[in-house]
This record gives C-alpha cells, structure tokens and sequence, in this order.
C-alpha cells in the first residue's frame, strides 16, 4: 500500500490554472472587492452600492453565497428575477461577478422536509440549522437538491457575459468539518474499504489488536465518536477519519463543480480556502488540484504578531497555488465579531494588509463585505462600507486602497510571481492533525503553530523562508525545515534523505518523525525513521511544564532554553557534532546535564541539524544566526518580497515593527506607498509603522 502523500501525489492529475477576466478592455487588472449580499438590502439601495462601488474602485463582487432561500423560496418555486436585475447592474458597471452556488446553507423548508441531512456531533447531539454549513456532505439526499441549484444557476447564466467565475459553496467544513451520522458511517467505510482493499490490511494499519478492536469486516468499522470519559480514540483511526472528512467534503466539492462544468465549462473555478495559522481545516495540498485557481479567506490575528502571520499564511497558499497568482476572496477592513476579543485595525493597517497580500502574490483583494449588515450574525463585522457610511474613515481608506490597487495593476503587477526564498518550511496537514491528538506525551503541541515560530524566527534574522507543502518541489531550495512533523511516510523519508545526499541542509524538529503515516510508532529509538538521518538516538520525551515542585525550563550550554520538550539523546552517530548540550541546576535535576540537545549530522553532500527540544521564538532566530549562519545586514523590521514579471520586478518593502525602520541603497522607481518618507540620499526611506513602499525595476 503506497504511503498517504504518495498516493496523493499520484492519484490526481492538477487542472490548468485558468483566472477570472475582469469586465475591463483586456480583462487584466488586480480584481478589488468582496462580498456583496443586495438580496438583505432593498432595492432602491443598489443603486448607491453601484455608485459608491465605482467610488472606491470596485471591479468585482462574489454575490449569492448564502441565497439559496431566495432563490428557491419554496421547493417547486423558483426566483431568478432579482438576481437578473442586480447581476445586469453590476455588469453595465465594469463590476465583474463571481457568482456562487447559494449552497453552503439550505432554506429551512429543506430542513424541515429533510431533518436527516442534518450532521450530528461527536456525542451524538444534532447540528441544528439556524447558521451555516448545516448538512451532511455524505448526504445523497442534500446534495440531490444542492446539484439542482447548480443546475439551474449554469443554464441561467453560464453564457452570461457579467458573471465572469464561478464560486462553489463556501469556505466547506466551517460548521460541517467533522460529521458522526449513520451517512457518514456508512460513507467511511466504503473509504476504508477503498483505501486498505482488505479488513487485515485495516487491522494492520490501526492496530486494532490493542484493546480488542479488530474487525471482521468493513461493516463493523466505527466512527470515531465520544466514548465515554476514557475518550482515548484509536490515534490511527482518528487520523484516517480526520483524511475521510477532508476527502467527503472535496468529493461534495468536486460533484458541485462538475455539475456546473457539464452545462458551462468556460469560466473558471474556485472555492474559498480557509488558510491561516489559527485553522487551516482541510488537506488543501490535495483540494488545490481541484480549483482552477486558489482562494483564500483570511483575518488577522490582532498583536504583535499581525504581520508576520499574515505572511506566514500567504506563504502557504502561495505554495498551494504552485507560484500562479491567487485570489483573496475575503479578509476584513477592520474588526471581526466572532472572536473573545475584537480588535480594530489602526489607520493604515487596512491598506497595509493589502499590499502585503499582494505582494506575496495575491492578484485579487476582496473583503468580506461590502456594506455592513443591519442585522444578523456579523452585524458588527467590518466592511468596505461601514455603518457609518461614505462620510467615514474606513471607506475613505477603502477608496484610497482601490487607487492604490489600480496604479499596481497598470505598472505589470498582475500576473508577476512572488520570487522564492532559498529556504523552505514544511507543513502538512496529516501532521497537524496528528499533533491533535489526546494521547500524546503533551497535548500542548501544535505542528502549524511551530511553522509560524519557524517562519517569524526567519524574519527576525533578516531572512524570509517559504512556507510549503510536504508534496511540493523542493528542489530550488537550500534548506528544509521540519517543525513537528509528527508523522512521516517511508516515501517523505526517502525524499528528505535524498535531499540531504545531493547537499540540502535539513532541520528535524524535536517532535518529528515519530511515527509513520499509519501513527505507528518507529521502534528502535527517537526520531524514528529519521534516526540515521539525524545521526542521533533519543530513548525518552522530557516533557516540562507546570509541575509543583519541578522546573519548568531546561538551560541549554549555549544560553537556549528548554521550554515543553526536551528529548533525551543516548547517542549520536560518527559523523554528528553536538553543538549543544543540556546544562545547569535544571538539567541535573532532571538527568539531563550533558545530554545533546542540538547536534549537527554530515550526510551524504549535505548536513542535518537536531533539534532536540522546544526552542522559543528568540532561540530559533539565535540558532539560524549562529548555527546555521543564515543572518543578513538588513533591518529584521523590514521584509522584503519580489515579484518578477517577464521584463520587470516588483519590490514589496513592508515594516513589521511598531518602530520607523530605514531602508537603504534600494533600485527601482516607487509606484506605491504609505507612510514613506525620501531622505537625503535617493535611495533611502523611512517607513513609519505599518508603512509600505513597492518599487518597480527593469529585470
């Protein structure tokens, strides 16, 4: 049986990247917007929308994403008249339409018909309808109605000249990511049956001689719901359901999208990913071979962080798009209303966020929405126009960033590609969720957020790392970097020992490795398969924390320290160097003084660093900059990203600090920028805080 990346990888061929035109001469231009929802305002508003739109630059608008009881009021009554109207307003406009399939909730006359194609929780309790996503995507009989809708949608206007894209559901398995139903089962098990061919295979993959759980047959596999207060779940089978949720939501996907193809295969498709490193829910390593081009939802994460994760995020979408310029389907213009605490943007941050989108290869911006709701859930959700209206600060931004946008787009942005970095930061999703798990030696680990460490940590030393899939290329790349990637496959193995044999520099993260795709356990020492590799044996996990009485932190010999893990080295092989070791009171405490913590390994042409323990943010950077010698001269307050184009490149100059930063010695002519300021010599500038500048140059 081929590993689970390795399967993948062979088993889906990536449809053509094809971009939505614009209802511009040429059809090119970055795409500006959002969500516009006309059907929960009357109809003497739009009008005004249209207006103010055109005000602010508007190209574009993603409409009827949650309209589906508006178009189908009653099972046998159809409503496409208003949807006409607005659809030719917008177009007579110059305002593009990427119109969605109104699937992602159902009216409630379905509901009440259809009370079985609600979802059900772990412990059993119905997911009730009321918000959105309420419905089993292993449902034949909603996704029975959910095709109709698309039906009728393509033969009304897949010819029509307006709607340039379309946009299937929306942001799938917000609600409905984890579904317990008897459809479901039932679904799961033909999954099984497809994946493994045979029960003793199963059985050997899951392990079910622990705790008497063979199977005799695909019909006694179980889902696995809430057990009691034990609640120990077969880790092997919880990760195999968390890859079936993914895989039954692109299969609903993937029916929506054919069934509109069937009738009009000439515009292209998308849906709405839901990438950021608060959540990142399905496998989009797999989902992006299904789109035509990638989407993205994002909102900033409020703090010291904002920018970095922002980046950080984009880095991985970029990588999902394969290079190809992707499209921001939704962020916000200031405050959500769906988190504890809802923090505004300050003056500036909204055009700032924008740019950095773009400049790490974004070719649409769009906000979800475009006029603040009177009512309902995200009322107090910010949008392009506030309820404040014209007269506010937020739509004068808005109309400055569309300005902004407009002079990019007319300089050769559009259509450029964000140049790579020389290192790499894996992720992958099966490592996320098996970092999830209740039966670890900690709960408190988390592969996605270690990425972002890794990723600011980078920034701190001047430099920016990509952040990439674990099935991508990685062969432009000097360094990859393997922040808690749990489990591994025999064929990543294999990949990443042939990268350090041709002279690649690989970093092992202290919780990498341990177990193979099946959550099997590499017997033989710590970090499993990866042991050679590394050139070190570990016999045991220190796990620290807030223990009465124990430390709760373990120096390191060259002042790092220890602060969740902390794995216990027995050996290294001839060719590993220890560069450090465990140290102090602390360590002797804990047996560990003298103990590797980080070593280097010689393999093959290239070299392999292990990092046996859980390094802050301020370590990691001071261990690429003394380790790893990867520190540069510039400013860490300043990130920079390039765009090249055939005949030219695009310099994106953000300020990540809450300091003015200088930026010295720069090319290029300035087409774009916020708080700069030209000093004596041409070349320099000061950013202010959340300042921007882009630079164009011949190439």
């Amino acid at each position: 049986m081929l590993g689970h990346d390795q399967s993948r990888q062979q088993g889906s061929r990536r449809r053509d990247f094809r971009w939505p035109a614009l209802l511009t001469p040429t059809g090119g231009g970055i795409a500006y917007g959002g969500d516009y929802n006309p059907d929960q305002w009357p109809e003497d508003v739009w009008d005004d929308d249209i207006r103010l739109m055109r005000k602010a630059g508007v190209n574009t608008v993603a409409i009827a994403i949650f309209s589906w009881d508006r178009i189908q009021p009653e099972e046998q009554r159809w409503d496409f008249a208003w949807l006409d109207r607005i659809i030719t307003k917008l177009g007579e406009a110059g305002i593009a339409v990427d119109l969605a399939t109104a699937t992602a909730s159902a009216p409630l006359w379905l509901y009440e018909k259809h009370p079985e194609v609600l979802p059900l929780e772990r412990n059993g309790d119905v997911v009730n309808p009321g918000s959105r996503q309420s419905w089993r995507p292993t449902s034949g009989i909603f996704k029975s109605y959910a095709l109709e809708v698309c039906r009728r949608l393509a033969r009304r206007y897949g010819h029509n000249p307006y709607v340039t894209a379309w946009h299937v559901n929306n942001e799938y398995g917000w609600n409905n990511r984890h579904d317990y139903s008897a459809d479901a089962l039932q679904s799961f098990r033909q999954w099984c049956r497809q994946r493994y061919g045979s029960v003793s295979a199963l059985n050997e993959a899951w392990g079910t001689s622990f705790w008497s759980q063979e199977v005799q047959s695909f019909d006694e596999v179980l889902l696995p719901c809430h057990m009691g207060n034990d609640a120990m779940a077969n880790p092997s089978q919880q990760l195999d359901f968390e890859r079936f949720c993914s895989d039954a939501l692109k299969a609903f996907y993937k029916a929506e999208r054919d069934e509109l193809e069937r009738i009009c295969p000439d515009k292209p498709f998308t849906t709405n990913f839901m990438v950021s490193t608060d959540q990142c829910a399905m496998d989009y390593a797999d989902w992006s071979d299904e789109v035509d081009f990638v989407s993205n939802d994002h909102y900033f994460t409020p703090g010291e962080s904002h920018v970095d994760e922002l980046l950080c995020s984009d880095s991985l979408v970029g990588s999902l798009a394969l290079g190809k310029p992707w499209y921001l389907m939704e962020h916000s213009t200031s405050a959500v209303q769906w988190k504890p605490l809802n923090s505004r943007k300050r003056s500036g941050e909204l055009m700032r966020d924008a740019l950095a989108h773009v400049a790490m290869g974004a070719d649409a911006i769009n906000f979800f929405q475009w006029r603040q709701s009177r009512f309902g859930a995200e009322a107090f959700h910010s949008s392009m126009l506030p309820h404040a209206g014209e007269d506010s600060k937020v739509f004068r931004e808005v109309c400055e960033l569309g300005g902004i946008l407009g002079r990019l787009a007319e300089s050769g942005v559009q259509g450029s590609e964000l140049v790579r970095s020389r290192s790499a930061i894996l992720f992958d999703a099966d490592c996320e969720w098996a970092t999830q798990c209740r039966t670890l030696p900690t709960t408190k680990l988390s592969h996605w957020h270690d990425v972002r460490e890794w990723y600011r940590a980078f920034l701190d030393v001047s430099q920016r790392a990509d952040v990439v899939s674990l099935r991508s290329d990685w062969s432009g790349y000097d360094t990859i970097v393997l922040p808690t990637m749990l489990v591994l496959s025999e064929h990543a193995v294999k990949r990443i020992a042939a990268f350090a044999e041709e002279g690649g520099r690989v970093v092992i993260g202290y919780a990498t490795g341990l177990a193979d795709e099946n959550y099997h356990i590499a017997v033989g020492g710590y970090p499993g398969m990866l042991r050679d590799i590394a050139g070190v044996r570990s016999e045991e996990f220190n796990v620290l924390g807030e223990l009465p009485g124990e430390p709760e932190t373990i120096a390191l010999s060259n002042g790092y320290v220890s602060r969740l893990w902390a794995n216990e080295v027995t050996g290294i092989g001839e060719h590993a160097e220890v560069l450090a070791t465990y140290s102090g009171g602390d360590a002797r405490e804990w047996d560990l003084d003298g103990v590797p913590a980080i070593v280097r390994n010689r393999y093959g042409r290239g070299e392999v660093y292990y990092v046996g323990c859980d390094l802050g943010r301020e370590d990691i950077a001071a261990f690429l900059r003394e380790g790893m010698k990867l520190s540069a001269d510039e400013d860490p307050g300043v990130v920079h990203m390039r765009r090249r184009s055939a005949d030219s490149c695009f310099d994106f100059y953000l300020n990540r600090s809450r300091e003015t930063v200088l930026l010295s010695e720069i090319s290029g002519s300035p087409i774009a920028g916020k708080g700069v300021q030209r000093i004596q010599t041409p070349a320099s500038y000061r950013l202010s805080r959340d300042g921007f500048l882009v630079m164009k140059s011949p190439c």
